[in-house]
């Protein structure tokens, strides 16, 4: 069963009893959810367990900071219609809904999600949505995101993806989601179905944070989803504690290509309300993707990226090997070009 209360957390003995009364507070405020796939994974023996500081809260989100913003990277401002967000001119986000399988403690949405963050669309504001991108014909792509897609019944999923394949100058469905980590048993056959019932192409955007989150469990969930061929790109967030180690990323990284997932973006921590702890510099992040260069497959390679706060949407920020006519190599070392 979902652990979704401090007293569920105080049972499993996540948290320590002395502990409750403060986390009470923080659970009225941001949203718990720790389904069965993830809790097993936690060692509870181990204070700086990397499963258990991405999942069960902790007093420090009551702490903001002065640069911290309820939503940092600009979705309510970029919203035209409720459930899309349009900052960039090829791509939309369409968010269905506002729930998910497991609550992350960085989460850059945490002000928007949960049982008590911005709902879920009834058909009519579905409908909206679905006229706004058919009204721009600049979208090529629309990505599903919340919230979690795959939450939702498969019946109503192959709706909504149905839907958007219908829309002539959509060529590309994508959806995030971290199901098949925190729930890998949602992943059967009606949900598969549901994702091929989509006239066109759809891409899987899979998050998950550290190698452990790939449990056999998780890895036959994807399996099921590479096998139907449907294609799929990891999503990672660099965070103080559970990632920032450069034998840890290079595992994870690894982890997903073997598992056909495609290494995509690695995201800078976004300045959400209370998640400072998980923030690590962007001078530390490069320094991270310097270390992986050239001692990790290409294939195995994401892309660190930035997204700039307010909406602006999301900028590269790895590692500069360009120095003048000199170029740097994996060692460190410069080597002369012709200009």
């Amino acid at each position: 069963m979902t652990l979704r209360t401090i007293p569920d957390l105080a049972k499993a003995e996540l948290i320590s009893a002395s502990d409750a009364e403060a986390l009470e507070e923080v659970a009225a405020r941001y949203a718990v959810a720790i389904p069965p796939a993830l809790a097993a994974l936690i060692d509870k023996n181990d204070p700086n367990d990397p499963i258990a500081l991405q999942f069960v809260p902790h007093a420090d989100e009551l702490e903001t900071s002065p640069e911290e913003r309820a939503d940092p990277i600009g979705d309510l401002a970029h919203s035209p219609v409720e459930g899309i967000v349009h900052r960039y001119p090829d791509r939309v986000l369409l968010k269905p809904l506002h729930v998910c399988p497991v609550y992350c403690r960085f989460c850059f949405r945490r002000e928007m999600v949960g049982p008590e963050g911005l709902g879920t669309l009834n058909a009519e504001k579905l409908d909206a949505c679905f006229a706004y991108i058919t009204a721009h014909p600049d979208i090529w792509e629309v990505i599903l995101t919340g919230g979690d897609p795959l939450i939702l019944a498969p019946r109503r999923l192959k709706h909504i993806v149905e839907r958007i394949g219908a829309i002539d100058h959509v060529k590309i469905i994508r959806i995030h989601t971290r199901v098949p980590v925190a729930d890998p048993d949602l992943i059967d056959e009606d949900l598969i179905a549901a994702l091929k019932a989509a006239s066109k192409p759809v891409y899987i955007g899979v998050h998950a944070n550290h190698p452990r989150e790939l449990s056999p469990a998780a890895r036959t969930a994807l399996k099921r989803l590479a096998d139907a061929g449907l294609p799929l790109l990891s999503q990672t967030v660099l965070l103080r504690g559970v990632n920032d180690d450069p034998k840890v990323m290079a595992e994870l990284m690894r982890s997903f290509v073997e598992n056909r997932v495609r290494p995509y973006y690695l995201h800078h921590p976004d300045l959400a309300p209370g998640t400072a702890r998980f923030r690590v510099t962007i001078d530390e992040g490069r320094a991270l993707m310097r270390a992986l260069r050239g001692h990790l497959s290409g294939l195995a390679m994401p892309t660190y990226v930035l997204d700039i706060p307010g909406g602006h949407g999301k900028s590269p920020v790895g590692p500069d090997y360009v120095h003048g006519a000199e170029v740097e190599d994996f060692r460190g070392a410069r080597h002369s070009y012709p200009e």
